[in-house]
């Protein structure tokens, strides 16, 4: 019998684009050179399901353009001169070699337009298997269907408009065929939300089989990412920005609607409640450290509860996580070394060089729950002289430590994000939270710069992406760690996503709730509270502005070293701001507290208004005469 060849798609065009005509058609992917191999069983069609999830972009120390190409850590350049990320945060990102992009064969990391081919792949040919059950195959087809959102969302977050790949185009079809064109940005948004809306009413609740399917989409997950879609297609990036007014299509159709739609925000509000209403009806819950014994103070278990909202494996406020990201070497990195005995010949068992800057520490509020340049009360002038710590602050900094005063009368998620010459760094095989270990960064010490690699350079370390038990055991030179996959998306992240698009579509009231809901597990008291009486302004919560300030800020701080800060700022249009700035730190090269408190500029992180959208590989754009180049590039 003759055996059916699989169709040919849009992401083979980009794949295979140095072929001729001729070769190009007659390519059939190497690995499923039949449709009867690839399903012809059960189990056969479930190994190709799991070939879509390995296709998530990886949450790494090195490739993930969210974690390592915006503004929220810097590792030395004895380390990352080469690194792609940095290329790109310092301004140096081309169209010859586009860095970290996923479209195209030329400077990605994955190219995503294959994975969209093999969703549509699964979806054709679902009918095949003869052992798969109906609730089987209903379940597998959502399950593609949510993939396939995922990747369009990701590509429409880095690319703008894109091709909407519908479905696979038949070999028979020519190569102009596979010359497709980009689609209006309200368009990609539109289908998006009608594959998700297909998806979600088949996807399970909740994972039943937590052994082998942790980390296959849930409608929880399908119905969040239907409001991660909507309330981006409601930002300023793309609803109604008029810098891309003259972006258009060869044929001269814009690919933008410059004029904004705020209905767009409405969409947004209804879709994060349903989501919210379905994580609720899962069980989701914001994470608090469970069981913790008696003897530990509400401030370390308070401190737990914030890391582990991320650390801790599938806990219940995780709402999908990338079982094929295991956070294991990026804890490595940002591990403080704080083991006693650590030596110059046994501390080279973690790098310790996810190094946040200065202005990520002075990004989280006071101890009161307000920035710290709006405290009455927070000496922000004298912010950098250096002070004593005294008993009141023995479970953030050694008592009797000099420190600068911004490491002093901080919120929670400071400490528990954050660690610092003079920090404690709770866990690390000690149990008893009088005894925590502290961190010391000065140089010469355990924790500061003793060779030419393994060190901040800014004196911070990310403390939030550490389990807690992880130790550095210095009689075996090694690292004892438990990693954990990569959360994609949680329930605090959901909230805050509400409380945004409430403020943007009625204003601030119906907003406090779902923020103060978020500051509650950090012991801060609600926005109204905190501003009302320690803010020197006071009334900025009671605007849609002001709230719409206090929102981006929380998220920043909330989300911290999660990988969303870097879109976050793209679709706010505030990247422009942030990411041309100085990075700064401590003088780590300083051996005692005079030297070492001094503020030091390491850099600077260069943005142009291109770089909102990646740009496409002029090879890419070559081969393919049908697309137009994001603007700038």
């Amino acid at each position: 019998m003759k055996k059916t060849l699989i169709k040919l798609s849009i992401g083979l065009l980009l794949v295979f684009s140095s072929a001729s005509c001729g070769d190009f058609l007659d390519v059939i992917p190497d690995n499923i050179a039949v449709i009867e191999d690839a399903f012809q069983t059960r189990e056969s069609t479930l190994r190709f399901l799991a070939t879509l999830y390995a296709y998530l972009p990886p949450y790494n120390g090195t490739s993930n353009p969210a974690l390592v190409a915006g503004d929220e850590v810097f590792v030395n350049d004895n380390v990352s001169r080469t690194w792609a990320g940095r290329r790109i945060n310092r301004g140096g990102q081309n169209v010859v070699d586009p860095a970290l992009g996923y479209w195209g064969n030329n400077g990605t990391v994955r190219n995503l337009f294959v994975a969209l081919r093999d969703c549509n792949i699964l979806l054709e040919n679902l009918d095949r298997p003869f052992n798969l059950t109906d609730s089987e195959r209903t379940i597998w087809a959502a399950e593609a269907k949510f993939l396939k959102a995922y990747f369009h969302f990701y590509l429409m977050r880095m690319y703008g408009p894109i091709p909407v790949i519908r479905e696979n185009i038949e070999v028979s079809s020519g190569a102009e065929a596979v010359r497709v064109k980009r689609e209006p940005i309200d368009d990609v948004v539109n289908y998006i939300v009608e594959i998700l809306d297909e998806a979600i009413p088949n996807l399970p609740l909740v994972i039943e089989d937590r052994a082998l399917e942790l980390g296959r989409g849930t409608a929880v997950a399908a119905a969040m990412l239907k409001a991660q879609v909507l309330v981006t297609a409601a930002s300023p990036l793309f609803n109604g920005n008029t810098d891309y007014a003259n972006f258009v299509d060869k044929e001269g159709n814009p690919l933008f609607n410059i004029t904004s739609d705020n209905s767009k925000w409405d969409l947004a509000s209804v879709a994060c409640k349903e989501a919210i209403d379905i994580a609720h009806q899962a069980g989701h819950l914001l994470y608090t450290f469970p069981n913790a014994p008696l003897s530990w103070s509400d401030t370390t278990v308070r401190k737990l509860s914030v890391r582990g909202s991320i650390t801790e494996r599938w806990n219940e406020e995780i709402i999908w996580a990338s079982g094929t990201s295991a956070v294991g070497g990026l804890q490595g990195l940002s591990q403080a070394k704080i083991a006693i005995g650590l030596t110059a010949e046994n501390r080279e068992s973690t790098q310790s060089y996810w190094g946040p800057p200065l202005h990520v520490a002075e990004q989280f509020y006071s101890e009161n729950g307000v920035p710290i340049n709006e405290d009455k009360d927070f000496d922000y002038g004298n912010r950098y002289a250096v002070t004593t710590a005294g008993p009141d602050h023995r479970h953030y900094v050694r008592t009797g430590f000099q420190t600068a005063k911004l490491n002093l009368n901080r919120e929670l998620r400071y400490y528990a994000s954050l660690g610092f010459d003079g920090g404690v760094w709770f866990g690390h095989g000690v149990t008893n939270d009088l005894n925590a270990l502290v961190v010391e960064g000065k140089r010469g010490q355990r924790a500061g710069r003793l060779d030419e690699t393994r060190y901040t350079q800014s004196g911070y370390w990310a403390k939030k992406l550490v389990y807690y038990q992880n130790v550095q055991q210095t009689s075996t030179n090694s690292y004892s760690i438990r990693s954990y996959p990569f959360p994609l998306m949680r329930l605090g992240d959901l909230y805050l996503l509400y409380a945004e698009a409430l403020n943007e579509s009625s204003g601030p009231t119906a907003a406090y709730e779902w923020i103060d809901k978020v500051r509650e597990r950090a012991g801060l008291n609600g926005v109204l509270e905190s501003w009302s009486a320690h803010s020197n302004n006071p009334s900025k919560p009671t605007s849609q502005e002001g709230l719409r300030q206090i929102i981006h800020d929380e998220r920043m701080i909330e989300l911290i070293f999660e990988g969303h800060r870097f879109w976050d700022l793209r679709r706010w249009k505030k990247s422009i701001d942030f990411l041309n700035r100085d990075i700064q730190g401590w003088n780590i090269e300083g051996d005692n507290t005079e030297t070492y408190y001094n503020v030091i500029t390491y850099g600077k992180h260069n943005f142009l208004n291109r770089d909102y959208l990646w740009p496409i590989a002029e090879f890419d754009i070559i081969s393919n005469n049908n697309l137009v180049q994001n603007p700038g590039w």
